[in-house]
Parts: C-alpha cells; sequence; structure tokens
C-alpha cells in the first residue's frame, strides 16, 4: 500500500528523537554535486566517440572511404527514410481510426495494437526471414502451386524496413492516439463547418495539433531503427550499425568502429536536432481540459469490415502470427530438449535476470538521486536542465555507440588505475571493468537512464510543494525529507521506472553482445547467435520467454490507460464498439 502525503509527513517526528536544525550538516551536503557527478559519468560514453569525430585518424577514414563506408551510410539513410515514414504512415493513421470512427473490435484493437511493443525486432526478424526465404514454408508451397521456378527475393532492404516498421510503428501509435484524444472537438467541428470534409479537416487541424506528439513518436522509432544491426544483417542490408560489429568482430580493429560509431552518432544528433526543432517550433495547445474530444463516426457494411481487417492485419503481421510460430517451432523441439539444454536455458535466463536486476536497481538510484538534485533549489535552472539533458543523451544514441564509447573510456581507465598501482604499490589488478559485468551495467546505465528518470521526475512533479516546505520547516534535512516524505510518495513512479528499465535490459542486444564478459551470454545474445547458425528452432523457447517478458510494460501501460497522455478514461463514444 502506498503511502499518503500525511502519514509521510507524520513520520518526520518522533517522541524522544530531536530533529535536525534547518542547515544542518550531514550527508546531504554532497548531493548538490551528484547532478554534476552522474551527468559527466553518463556523457563520458558518447564524448569519446564525438572525440573521434575532432581528432579523426586520416589512414583509417580514407580505408573506410574507399571499402565500406559509403554503401553503409546509405543504407543507413534509405532505412531512416523508409522506417520513418513507415511507422508514421501506418502508427498515424491506425490511432486516427481507433480514436475517429466505430467499427466492430474497436475497443479490442485500440490497446492490442500495442501488443508488438512486447515482440524484439530481431526476433521478428529472424521469423520471417525463416518463414519467408527461398527454403521457408511459404515459398516452398508457392513453388508448389506455382511451378519450380518461382521465387522471390527476400534479403533485401526493403523487408528489412517491413519488418522494423511492424516492430517500431506502436511507438507512433501510442503517442498519437493520446494526442487525438486530447484534441477539442470544437476544432474539428469548425473545420467541418467551414466546409471541409473529416479527411480535409484531419490533415489541416488534427496532424497539426498533434504533430509535437508525432514526432516524438517517429523519433523514438528512428533511433530504435538506427541502433539496429540484427535485422539488417538478417537482411543482407548492411548499415553503420550493423559495420560497426562486423568491424569490431570480423577485423578486430576497434579504431575503425570507433570512427563508424562517430558517423553513426553524428546522423543520430542530426535526426535529435531535427526532432527538437520541429517540436520547438510548434505553438498548438492540444489540452481541451473538460471539453469534449472528436465525435467517432460509425463505419458499417464494408467500410467498417475494411477497418477491422486492416487492424487484424497489422495484429496478426507484427505479433499473432510470428508468435505462432515460434510456438509450433517450440513445439517441435521439445522432444528434442534434453537436460543440459534446459540446464543451459535456465543459465541464459540467470545471467538475463541478473543482469537486468542490477540494471534497474542502478538506473533508478541514478535516476532519483539526479532528479531529487535538481529539485532541491526549486524549479530547475537553465544549468540543471542542460544536466539533465546531458545525463539522459544516452537514450537518443544507439546502443552499439553506447558500447564502443563506453570500452575506450573504461579501458583507459583500466590502464590508469593499472599504471597508478603498480607505480606506487607494486601490484597488478587486471582489468576491474573492461569486459565485466561491471563495465557492462555502466554503459546499461548511460543507455537507459533517460528511462528511470522519466518515470521518477513525473513522479516529483506531482508532489505538493507545500510537503517539502513543511517538511524543512520542522528541520528536516533533504535526506531525511527525500527518505521519509518523498520517497514513499513517488514509489508508483519509481517502481514504473525500473520495470522498463528490467524489461528493456531483458530484450537489449548491441550492448550486451559487444561488452559481456567472454562465455557470458543472455537470451538475447544466444537468440542472435542460433539465427546466425540459421538454427531456428533453438531460439524459439528463448524468444517466447523474451516476448513474455516484454508484455509486461504494455500491461502496465493498458492498465495505466494506454492514452496516460489522453483522456482519463478513453473508450469509445456513442456506445458499444
Amino acid at each position: 500500500m502506498w503511502a499518503t502525503p500525511e502519514t509521510a509527513a507524520k513520520g518526520l517526528v518522533r517522541r524522544g528523537r530531536p530533529l535536525p536544525r534547518l542547515g544542518e550538516r550531514g550527508a546531504s551536503s554532497a548531493l548538490p554535486l551528484l547532478p554534476l557527478l552522474v551527468a559527466a559519468l553518463a556523457a563520458v560514453p558518447v564524448l569519446t566517440v564525438l572525440l573521434a569525430l575532432a581528432v579523426p585518424t586520416p589512414e583509417v577514414w580514407a580505408h573506410l572511404w574507399a571499402t565500406i563506408l559509403p554503401r553503409r551510410v546509405l543504407n543507413t539513410l534509405l532505412l531512416v527514410l523508409g522506417v520513418g515514414a513507415g511507422t508514421f504512415l501506418l502508427g498515424t493513421g491506425l490511432a486516427w481510426l481507433v480514436v475517429a470512427h466505430r467499427f466492430p473490435g474497436r475497443g479490442f484493437f485500440e490497446w492490442a495494437l500495442l501488443l508488438p511493443l512486447a515482440m524484439p525486432s530481431y526476433v521478428l526478424g529472424y521469423v520471417y526471414m525463416a518463414t519467408l526465404d527461398y527454403a521457408g514454408p511459404v515459398q516452398t508451397s508457392l513453388r508448389g502451386w506455382l511451378g519450380p521456378g518461382f521465387s522471390f527475393p527476400v534479403r533485401t532492404g526493403l523487408w528489412a524496413v517491413i519488418v522494423l516498421t511492424l516492430a517500431l510503428y506502436p511507438y507512433v501509435y501510442w503517442l498519437a492516439r493520446a494526442a487525438f484524444y486530447e484534441l477539442p472537438g470544437s476544432a474539428f467541428d469548425a473545420a467541418r463547418v467551414l466546409g471541409h470534409g473529416r479527411g480535409r479537416a484531419f490533415v489541416r487541424v488534427a496532424l497539426p495539433l498533434a504533430r509535437p506528439s508525432l514526432v516524438a513518436g517517429v523519433s523514438l522509432a528512428l533511433m530504435e531503427a538506427l541502433t539496429d544491426f540484427a535485422v539488417v544483417r538478417f537482411f543482407n542490408f548492411p548499415t553503420l550499425s550493423e559495420g560497426i560489429l562486423r568491424v569490431w568482430y570480423g577485423m578486430m580493429n576497434r579504431e575503425a568502429a570507433l570512427e563508424i560509431a562517430a558517423v553513426l552518432l553524428l546522423l543520430a544528433l542530426v535526426i535529435l536536432g531535427l526532432e527538437r526543432r520541429l517540436r520547438g517550433r510548434a505553438r498548438f495547445s492540444q489540452s481541451r481540459g473538460r471539453a469534449p474530444g472528436i465525435s467517432p463516426q460509425p463505419l458499417r457494411g464494408g467500410r467498417g469490415a475494411a477497418a477491422t481487417a486492416l487492424c487484424t492485419a497489422v495484429l496478426l503481421s507484427a505479433f499473432g502470427l510470428p508468435v505462432l510460430q515460434l510456438g509450433l517451432w517450440a513445439y517441435r523441439d521439445l522432444g528434442g530438449i534434453g537436460g543440459a539444454e534446459w540446464a543451459g536455458y535456465g543459465t541464459l535466463a540467470r545471467n538475463s535476470l541478473l543482469l537486468a536486476l542490477g540494471a534497474a536497481g542502478l538506473t533508478g538510484l541514478l535516476a532519483l538521486l539526479l532528479a531529487h538534485g535538481v529539485r532541491r533549489g526549486g524549479p530547475p535552472n537553465p544549468l540543471t536542465r542542460a544536466l539533465v539533458r546531458l545525463a539522459t543523451l544516452g537514450y537518443a544514441v544507439p546502443g552499439s555507440v553506447v558500447a564502443v564509447g563506453a570500452l575506450f573510456a573504461l579501458s583507459r581507465l583500466d590502464h590508469a588505475l593499472n599504471g597508478w598501482l603498480e607505480a606506487g604499490f607494486g601490484i597488478t589488478v587486471g582489468l576491474l571493468f573492461t569486459g565485466t559485468a561491471l563495465g557492462l551495467l555502466y554503459a546499461y546505465g548511460v543507455r537507459f537512464l533517460a528511462v528511470a528518470f522519466g518515470s521518477v521526475e513525473a513522479s516529483f512533479e506531482k508532489l505538493k510543494p507545500q510537503l517539502v516546505e513543511a517538511a524543512r520547516t520542522l528541520g528536516a534535512s533533504p535526506r531525511r525529507v527525500l527518505l521519509r516524505v518523498q520517497l514513499p510518495l513517488i514509489a508508483p513512479g519509481l517502481l514504473t521506472g525500473l520495470l522498463l528499465v528490467f524489461v528493456d535490459v531483458m530484450k537489449e542486444l548491441p550492448i550486451t553482445l559487444m561488452l559481456r564478459p567472454f562465455g557470458f551470454d543472455t537470451l538475447s545474445v544466444w537468440i542472435f547467435q542460433m539465427v546466425s547458425e540459421s538454427m531456428w528452432t533453438g531460439t524459439a523457447l528463448p524468444s517466447l520467454l523474451l516476448v513474455a517478458v516484454g508484455l509486461l510494460p504494455v500491461m502496465l501501460l493498458v492498465r495505466l490507460g494506454i492514452g496516460a497522455c489522453g483522456a482519463p478514461n478513453p473508450r469509445p463514444q456513442g456506445g458499444r464498439a
């Protein structure tokens, strides 16, 4: 049971224990430095990669431009354009369909269309590749009907764009749906009165008002597409992210990998800058307060059936059929799994759980310290806002870039530490951070701090300032206010952030693959390695486990109201759908 403001305030005064006086020195005196320290630690990998652009290596750049870089830059740009357009059209179209129309199954589809969030893109990618490839069941059946010469190419950039669009459209759908529920119906009705049809009113009114949310959703999808290297490898569409891994393991040239990571980081920063510019120039208000929203239009007959068929086709393509295929593979594989294989799966699951729990705890603690530290002096000032933006930049950076930057930073730290210990004490401790679980957790913290911080900061925003002021007036120190008043009240938001980080780390692939300790595999790494060896059925059980874990945040979003930014209880208006 969560604490209430009254019970939290009562805990400040205990019989027989004097309260500290205002301004009393203690451990809390170091709190103002914590945001700066967290921001500095989180920014080190990104700054390390940026340094490769400031101090380039001419011979490395010359070799890359003469061999692999031009094609990968072009493919990355094509991937960004394709996934951006696909997720925008699919996510926005589905969101407008369920908000502004009534059709059979609407109440089910408005939350079920979020289910593909639980499907890791690399799992969806290998299921599609194995099913649609030349030797897969689809083309084999078609050759039986159409003749032995029938075939169609699958390992192309088009299929990589299609798979990533199906995996990432829920980011746009979720934010667009919430934004459309916030639209005031009066603005939409005014456009109709002026002679615009519903389609034109959607383009002229709804899209401009929802633009900040749409841009944010598309940007999230693009960042996930940039960090992907598994799907593009499965479909033989080399990109910058895939090039980092290929150079890292194939050529064993970490300097070249750093240079490629710098190019990818530059592209990510350009996308992030465009996103902020587009959202910053918007001057529309989306809050409709108590005003009624858009009245949904009934779709009857063939139009209603077409709407239901479209939602069904998207849901089956992105979630239903892949899960069914994984279930069939797992069923066929169960009979051949012995005790050693089950023990191996248990080890993989244990490793994934340990890393996810450790990363969730670390990011939760850092997010709590950062959010509390920047708010101690009242509303955040420009300096504290800059620190927050710097500390949470990792989520806007591809995971492979974070991995490369973290490895270079940690290796330098290990060499410096060993040199100091050997010079001063004559001892050598070896690698404490590089290639260890500590280094892996550090990279996770850089990548996912923004996820935990967003939930914690939102919870702090809901607290009444009078509670803190009353506690400080009673003589409580900032540390005691945090532990006895604020922490019990923000516990739900903190736990939400921990859950989101936990699930993200369970599914994370680039950082884990590049920085894990030797011989330390997780479910995601095992899936990638088995798919690389075309062992489809051996990946079914781990994939289903990751999908089941991925359903946790989706169910949380549904439980809290998938339009948390929208109507308090968004339901179809005008009766049952």
